[in-house]
């Protein structure tokens, strides 16, 4: 566990939610998908283990109706920004790749052409935090 502040991202949906933990040196604390019924809990159970300094989340689809939500059921009031999250799926396929590449005969099968084998909105809320810290420095 980081003794130094981190950031959750959070990458609402409708069904399904990425979140994921970063440091402020950018190292990757944790990140996975979780049902939306379950977001909230996973987010306070996060905040317990974790000293999540904020909360950084994307601006599009269903982001104000989120923000609301928080607010609300959040047991402990969080500072929560809004980014862009425009592009961020297309980021994060290629992202997906980095973190973990294909082996055996599927590196012979351009990117382009290859399935992701699972939802990739927690590589999302990985990026999310990434483009926040990014305009801090900027």
């Amino acid at each position: 566990m980081p003794d130094q502040p981190v950031v959750l991202g959070f990458d609402p949906g409708r069904r399904k939610c990425g979140i994921a933990i970063l440091g402020v040196d950018r190292t990757v604390c944790y990140h996975q998908v979780v049902a939306a019924t379950n977001a909230i809990s996973a987010i306070q159970a996060l905040r317990q283990k974790f000293p999540v300094s904020l909360l950084v989340m994307g601006n599009q689809t269903t982001a104000q109706e989120w923000k609301r939500k928080l607010e609300e059921q959040l047991s402990e009031p969080l500072r929560i920004i809004m980014v862009d999250e425009r592009y961020s799926t297309l980021e994060a396929r290629d992202r997906y790749w980095k973190m973990y590449p294909p082996t055996g005969l599927a590196q012979l099968i351009p990117q382009s052409l290859r399935r992701i084998p699972r939802p990739i909105d927690d590589i999302v809320a990985i990026l999310l935090i990434e483009r926040y810290l990014a305009q801090l420095v900027s």
